[in-house]
Parts: structure tokens; C-alpha cells; sequence
């Protein structure tokens, strides 16, 4: 099954099991996940737009960017010291990050090729190995890089403020009560298209 058939048997499945999803489904029309194997500028740009509205990130990506003249190799990064870096806005401690990762990528403890024949779990515990990278990070990485369908973003404000709207809680919801919404509504095993949904429910494009 090709990632797109996947993605309308997950659409499939889930108005089936969730109404308030079949409703977003109606609204939005099909998810536009998207996966692809462009997996270190992925993760640079996730470290980028940590903690940031879409529009910064962007915004500071494309100074990144312009800085070199095209997306930098993890070479290049390391050419440039920690205030070349930051003068195009990034913090102190994500240029730190961005250097951390450029070396790992280099000295081969991080590698990309054999990601795709691990599990979830396999990919997160290398990925946070990597200054700045947590798991929202992470799970982040698994959903619009990898095109995993069972990535559950609990940790994720904007998943959290959108299941408290969606479901009618009168706080905004924690983790733990995510977890409780998708395992009562039979999101698994394509939760990730129901956090896109979620995301699109609060007219948002998420954003790494």
C-alpha cells in the first residue's frame, strides 16, 4: 500500500471510530503528510523552530539559510562559529545544538540510513541523544519526516489545546488526558492523522 492509500484507510478508519474526527475529515478534506528522507535538514529545522510560532521560524530559517546561500552541509555549520549563527537569530543555545548535531552526523554517531528498519521507540532513543532534541522533537520528526501513522504528540500544546476545544474540557487538557481521548476514540493505529487534524482544527499548519 502506497503512503497515500495509507493515509485514506487511516481517514477511513477514523471517521469510522470517532465522530468529531469524521467531522474534521468533512472539513479539511484529506491530510497533506507528506514523508520524505531529507532527514538532517529535518532536524536542523526542528531545532530552529523550538519553542516558536510558525511564522519566526520561517522567518529565522530563511536568514539561516541566506546566511550560507543554500541549506548549509553539517561541514559548513562547523565553519561558522556560534555568533555567525546567532546573528540571524537563533539562540545561544540552539546554535549549541545545531553544532552538537552537525557532529554527530560527521563522526557517524548519528546515522540516517537505518532508520527506516526501526521501530518508533529505536528511532526516538537515537534522536534524543542529540543536544536539543526531546521528544516532541522526536515525535515531530517520526509524523512529517518519516510518515509514521501511529505518532500519538501528547507533549504538544497545540494537540493539547485542540483535544481540550474538540472533546469539551473545561482546562486545558494534559498529557495523560490526550492519551485517555485517543485510546476512548480508537485513534490507534493512525493517531498521527488525527493530530493533524487536530492541528487543522485550530487553523493551524504545524510546523518541526
Amino acid at each position: 500500500m502506497d503512503f497515500p492509500q495509507a493515509l485514506q484507510r487511516g481517514c477511513d478508519y477514523l471517521r469510522q471510530h470517532d465522530f468529531v474526527m469524521a467531522g474534521l475529515i468533512d472539513q479539511f478534506g484529506p491530510p497533506t503528510l507528506a514523508p520524505h528522507t531529507d532527514y538532517y535538514q529535518e532536524l536542523v529545522g526542528s531545532i530552529i523552530s523550538q519553542q516558536l510560532s510558525v511564522k519566526a521560524a520561517a522567518t529565522i530559517q530563511a536568514r539561516f539559510v541566506a546566511l550560507f546561500g543554500h541549506f548549509p552541509t553539517p561541514e559548513e555549520i562547523l565553519q561558522r562559529d556560534i555568533d555567525e549563527l546567532r546573528s540571524v537569530g537563533l539562540s545561544g543555545q540552539k546554535t549549541v545544538y545545531i553544532h552538537d548535531l552537525a557532529m554527530r552526523v560527521l563522526d557517524g554517531s548519528l546515522q540516517f540510513d537505518h532508520l527506516a528498519a526501526l521501530s518508533n521507540d529505536e528511532i526516538i532513543a537515537e534522536l534524543i541523544a542529540v543536544k536539543g532534541v526531546g521528544v516532541w522533537t522526536a515525535h515531530m520528526f517520526l509524523l512529517f519526516c518519516m510518515g509514521r501513522l501511529d505518532i500519538l504528540a501528547i507533549g504538544d500544546l497545540g494537540i493539547k489545546n485542540a483535544v481540550t476545544k474538540l472533546y469539551g474540557f473545561n482546562a486545558t487538557c494534559t498529557s495523560a488526558d490526550v492519551q485517555s481521548i485517543a485510546d476512548q476514540n480508537g485513534w490507534h493505529p493512525y493517531e498521527s492523522i488525527a493530530c493533524w487534524y487536530a492541528w487543522r482544527s485550530l487553523d493551524n499548519q504545524p510546523a518541526v
